[in-house]
């Protein structure tokens, strides 16, 4: 026993990453993982060949400046499971029929994960799984007296909101999903629908009743959360709400892609590696607008709109008459077609550009002509807006994006809704024939918020203070900078706990 006191008590700090297999999830874990490894403590992320690929490039840079970070391959069991091989991200499942295809694989990983544990050097302080990790993810940490954390890319807002659709009896009543109601038990008025609030898909399976089942287990049964979108200056009364709501410990440590400040790390903070001419491209198409002047478009990496849907956005885009960036890697095959059809490219080539591969929005968002951001509401979208400072017009899809939307709109009231009302569910497919907002509603928005009225001057000058908390909270002395080094505390005795040390 002495020898494992020592050996508990005496190590360096040695924090195991698991981060799920989706793009907005492993990008704000890989920010994590350096901003740990610069307190001095040793990383090991722990990823598939193709997801480790898509972040080695940012590791290699912060292993060359003397981090200790370490990347440990696992096998994932895609033909096991009806997958095609090298189907390793969330963003490569062809249509949604593969969604708990995906999860069963992520199941069959619990033997692999142990094992590594286990023969790791130094022994494992702990053990930051994403909260998407069913609970074996925590059985097997406590199995070798690590604690467990779970990792969310989003806010306290929207986690509160998910932990009250789980636990307040009274919404059990109501049957609509398309009625709006008060969310009980928030610091603010906010109504919206169940479907909104809810991640789950409609009509359940029994497998996704058990798995969705696993995810709040494994919610109740770990050491705490570790919050990478948000900080305390933005949803203070949310954060000290979620912090009751589950009775366990919250470190708010975010934003953490404000650790990307070269410039290479802000180009290549994506899925691919945009060449150097592409950036140079966008960078002088940027330069050659007005200041506050283009409206950069991305509805993020897991879905796309309707045919129908992208044909009244781009018809918005156009009457406009305002510059925008339009990134589309994920349109159909029926929307290009469209696009190629109509010279909708040709028509827009003095004032539009439309991006088709990976966008380095880090590096767009943080040009000073940059005056909209139409985002679906993504975790890491919206952070990445705010820290730039630029006000949003919201295009919510699924999952907490619906959340997002209302902390961006009612409480932090930095962006305008563009109306969209019902959300894709998660392991469904966008219904091709479905249109949410007509051409005269989405120009709508962008003329509120851009037009130079009051309301919109507020939403820019609200973008710009939001953006300079942001940036003194993640510096020494800053709130997420403490909330770190609380969270390597907290983590170490509860650690030296359940070794029997306290």
């Amino acid at each position: 026993m002495t020898a494992v006191r020592m050996s508990v008590q005496e190590q360096q700090p040695h924090m195991v990453m698991l981060p799920f297999m989706a793009q907005a999830h492993m990008l704000p874990m890989v920010d994590l993982a350096r901003l740990l490894a610069k307190r001095g403590l040793t990383i090991s992320i722990l990823a598939t060949p193709h997801n480790a690929g898509r972040f080695k490039s940012a590791i290699d840079r912060a292993i060359a400046t003397g981090l200790d970070i370490h990347i440990l391959h696992l096998k994932f069991p895609c033909s096991e499971v009806g997958l095609p091989d090298g189907c390793e991200n969330f963003d490569m499942l062809a249509s949604g029929n593969d969604v708990l295809k995906f999860f069963r694989a992520i199941d069959m990983l619990k033997e692999q994960v142990e094992e590594m544990l286990r023969q790791l050097e130094p022994s494992p302080s702990c053990l930051i799984a994403d909260a998407c990790f069913p609970s074996w993810a925590t059985n097997v940490a406590l199995k070798l007296d690590i604690p467990r954390v779970l990792f969310y890319a989003t806010t306290c807002f929207a986690l509160l909101c998910q932990h009250i659709q789980n636990n307040c009896k009274e919404l059990e009543a109501i049957t609509s999903d398309t009625e709006y109601f008060v969310v009980p038990g928030l610091p603010d008025r906010i109504e919206l629908t169940k479907a909104q609030l809810g991640g789950a898909p409609k009509n359940p399976s029994f497998e996704w009743n058990e798995l969705w089942d696993e995810m709040r287990k494994a919610e109740s049964e770990a050491f705490g959360a570790i919050v990478a979108n948000t900080f305390e200056e933005l949803e203070s009364e949310y954060i000290k709400e979620y912090k009751k709501a589950i009775g366990k410990g919250v470190w708010c440590v975010g934003p953490v892609s404000l650790c990307n400040k070269d410039y290479a790390d802000k180009v290549e903070r994506g899925n691919k590696l945009v060449s150097a001419d592409e950036n140079e491209y966008y960078l002088k198409w940027l330069d050659s607008r007005e200041p506050g002047s283009v409206i950069y478009v991305c509805l993020g990496s897991q879905s796309s709109p309707s045919t129908l849907q992208l044909i009244e956005l781009a018809l918005a885009l156009e009457a406009s008459n305002r510059p925008f960036i339009w990134v589309l890697r994920n349109a159909s095959e029926e929307s290009q077609k469209w696009i190629l059809e109509e010279k909708f490219e040709e028509r827009i080539k003095d004032r539009g550009l439309l991006i088709r591969s990976w966008a380095p929005q880090v590096l767009i968002l943080s040009h000073p002509s940059i005056g909209a951001f139409l985002t679906h509401c993504g975790g890491n979208s919206m952070v990445e807006g705010m820290t730039a400072g630029v006000p949003m017009l919201t295009w919510p899809v699924f999952s907490d994006t619906f959340r997002n939307e209302k902390l961006i709109v009612n409480v932090i009231k930095m962006g305008v809704r563009v109306g969209v009302e019902k959300p894709v569910f998660l392991g469904e497919d966008e219904d091709e024939h479905r249109v949410q907002v007509k051409k005269d509603e989405i120009k709508r928005a962008i003329e509120k918020l851009m037009s130079g009225g009051e309301e919109g001057k507020e939403m820019r000058k609200r973008a710009k203070e939001l953006g300079e908390m942001a940036e003194r909270a993640v510096e020494e002395g800053g709130s997420s900078y403490l909330n770190v080094t609380l969270f390597i505390q907290d983590v170490m005795a509860e650690q030296a706990r359940l070794a029997g040390l306290q």
